[in-house]
């Protein structure tokens, strides 16, 4: 199982640079997990760029649809967001040196892939990338 982020999820349904790479990879990697809370993340990505004008509402709710079907149909596989994870993220983000820049949600991305025993990480976000070896986790990007 590989773990993609939730910018990864995102860029597998909106026409993006990268999005067909990563569309590719993800159907020859076959099983794909992420946090649970990417899901809403990607939500939010969705609506962000509705928001924005990037598409119209019927897009919109299209991409929702295919979304809610992709999890109905277990296309990703959701690892669940405990007290004990949040916790986790909050002790990694403490034993970070100052010059490593990473947002709450990256934190949470790498300690479900480090907690879940996965070893890589695919992401866009340079941030993430950069931090993921404290977390002994090898980032990847197409």
């Amino acid at each position: 199982m590989t773990y993609f982020d939730s910018a990864y999820l995102a860029k597998y349904y909106l026409d993006e640079p990268e999005s067909d790479a990563v569309r590719a990879l993800a159907e020859r990697l076959g099983r794909v997990c992420c946090s649970a809370f990417g899901r809403l993340e990607v939500a939010s990505v969705f609506h962000r760029k509705w928001r924005e004008g990037a598409f119209g509402e019927a897009a919109y709710r299209e991409l929702r649809a295919q979304l809610d079907d992709d999890c109905a149909a277990q296309l990703w596989t959701w690892l669940p967001v405990s007290a004990a994870l949040i916790e986790a993220a909050s002790k990694a983000l403490q034993r970070l040196p100052k010059t490593t820049f990473l947002r709450s949600a990256d934190a949470l991305h790498l300690v479900s892939a480090q907690e879940h025993g996965l070893r890589e990480i695919y992401s866009n976000d340079r941030h993430l990338l950069a931090a993921a070896r404290h977390f002994h986790v090898k980032a990847l990007s197409v």
